[in-house]
């Protein structure tokens, strides 16, 4: 089993974005020192929490600070972007990264990020489908491509002003052939979505604020959409996505990873779980679809999916994980804000160090 990161990142609103901004390069830098297969960055625009607004500027400032980790855009939010401008500058940094890039998609879930661009009214799923079309298209065919899908909202082509004997009219290809690695996060039980995954060889990562017993889910509707394709599903492909504190002592993991009032795990989860109310998706913390919203606390939520502690108590917690859901072929570590960096930052090594050395032995 690999292991990774997911960065959204949240940060408490009084912090500066410039600190924020070099503790989170700090992070992945430290994460491909320790061997973390790759990182996978958020993006939004109207969240002072989360505040890297361009996955892929964010990544460029890493490429020359960095030597194995995969560096993948989680996600690119495909409903705020024309599609073009999404695969050239995907295309683009692929060859930057030489082969070391992940395209990372999704909607995009903000419902903010949605008003401020005037799309809050629109379908963002079908335009994120319409999106993925016209990006593959403008990779697999050549100039004038003349892309106009029944339906579709894009329509894309350089037949009136190309000239190919200058390289006008023509689009970059990526620097991975023929594509790169597609990774779409998963958050709601049930996701349809991910049929259409499996079914376009995408690559899922199920989010690491949906209690462990949704996760199924995710691994059968990917697993039929392979299927449908004639193509047995492997488990490697999916990642699937915790919040996990590894640390020396019990009693600190305890305290950081959950009960104190300054965790940053507590924080963490208490701007999740109220963005995710507000939107009404909340449903991923939920036992059961219709249990009642009142018994949704953050207690209630604390409990059940931060996983905390010495190196044996996580390895268990894993591993019973991996018991309940199946396997899977990536576990991908929440980054969190450095409240106390070097906590911070122990707990990265003892992840990488020695939990999953242990656990890829159990397996």
């Amino acid at each position: 089993m690999k292991l990774g990161m997911f960065m959204m990142p949240v940060h408490p609103l009084n912090r500066n974005p410039s600190e924020t901004l070099k503790e989170d390069r700090e992070a992945v830098i430290l994460a491909d020192k320790l061997g973390f297969h790759d990182v996978f960055i958020g993006e939004h625009l109207t969240d002072k929490a989360e505040n890297i607004t361009n996955s892929m500027l964010f990544l460029a400032t890493l490429i020359h600070s960095t030597e194995r980790i995969r560096l993948a855009s989680g996600t690119c939010n495909l409903s705020q972007l024309h599609p073009v401008l999404v695969a050239a500058q995907a295309a683009m940094m692929d060859h930057l990264c030489e082969g070391r890039f992940i395209l990372g998609v999704s909607p995009g879930a903000l419902v903010s990020d949605a008003e401020v661009l005037g799309i809050l009214d629109e379908d963002r799923n079908r335009m994120f489908a319409e999106a993925i079309d016209v990006i593959l298209a403008i990779w697999e065919r050549e100039p004038p491509y003349d892309i106009d899908f029944p339906g579709n909202r894009f329509k894309v082509t350089t037949r009136k002003t190309m000239d190919l004997p200058y390289g006008v009219g023509v689009m970059p290809k990526p620097y991975q052939k023929p594509r790169p690695e597609i990774v779409g996060t998963v958050v709601a039980p049930f996701s349809k979505g991910v049929v259409a995954m499996g079914e376009r060889d995408f690559h899922p990562l199920s989010a690491n604020f949906l209690l462990p017993h949704w996760l199924k889910t995710h691994w059968a509707n990917y697993a039929e959409g392979k299927k449908k394709k004639g193509i047995e599903p492997d488990p490697a492909e999916w990642r699937v996505a915790r919040t996990v504190f590894v640390a020396d002592d019990d009693r600190v993991a305890a305290a950081y990873g959950r009960h104190d009032a300054g965790s940053p795990y507590r924080f963490y989860y208490k701007q999740l779980q109220t963005k995710l109310t507000k939107a009404g998706r909340h449903a991923v913390f939920k036992e059961r679809l219709d249990q009642p919203d009142n018994e949704i606390t953050y207690e209630f939520v604390l409990e059940r999916l931060c996983i905390y502690g010495t190196v044996n108590k996580v390895v268990d917690e894993i591993l019973k994980l991996r018991e309940q859901v199946g396997d899977f072929g990536e576990l991908v570590y929440a980054g969190m804000d450095w409240v106390d960096p070097d906590l911070a930052k122990r707990s990265m090594e003892l992840m990488a160090d020695e939990v999953m050395p242990q656990v890829n032995r159990a397996i």
